[in-house]
């Protein structure tokens, strides 16, 4: 169980700060049920209630400050992930984004730059939904990232390019 003032990131919400935890006296709502009261960090006004005992939405503890360095500098070891085709290329992002997990959201972040390269290098436009999951994939990564590491959310692609020698993948 997480505890007050506890940092956690939240389905895809991203990182949130627990606010309390407490009883919902709402008609029709178990009394006895304890709910976390969280406040999303980088969306203001923005207060989530759920349930403890919630299996459906991916909630972790975010990152200590040496488990943020250790994956800064792990980055270009990280592979992208594997898409066969432009059918499966959709559904693999959003369940990459749903996992709660950095690796994955590094993952996202390599292949649709990537993708962005080849996509201008053609000549071609970069599609709607590819610019979505990559902004949404650093949202999170960002995030929790600046949180883990104190600094500021807007320094962390810096952050990460002058980790990462030869690094310009997520920057």
């Amino acid at each position: 169980m997480f505890q007050k003032g506890q940092y956690v990131n939240y389905g895809n919400h991203g990182v949130c700060l627990v606010e309390d935890i407490t009883h919902m006296d709402i008609p029709g709502t178990d009394k006895d049920k304890l709910y976390y009261v969280l406040s999303a960090v980088y969306t203001k006004g923005n207060r989530i209630y759920t349930a403890v005992d919630n299996t459906k939405v991916k909630m972790r503890e975010i990152m200590t400050k040496s488990e943020a360095e250790h994956l800064v500098h792990e980055i270009p070891n990280i592979e992208q992930l594997p898409v066969a085709n432009d059918k499966t290329r959709k559904e693999k992002y959003k369940n990459a984004l749903t996992t709660c997990d950095c690796i994955e959201w590094v993952r996202v972040i390599k292949s649709l730059y990537n993708r962005k390269k080849d996509c201008i290098k053609k000549g071609k436009k970069v599609a709607v939904t590819d610019e979505r999951y990559f902004k949404e994939a650093e949202d999170h990564l960002y995030g929790e990232l600046a949180l883990s590491l104190g600094i500021d959310r807007d320094a962390v692609g810096d952050y990460i390019a002058s980790s990462v020698k030869n690094c310009n993948i997520i920057a």
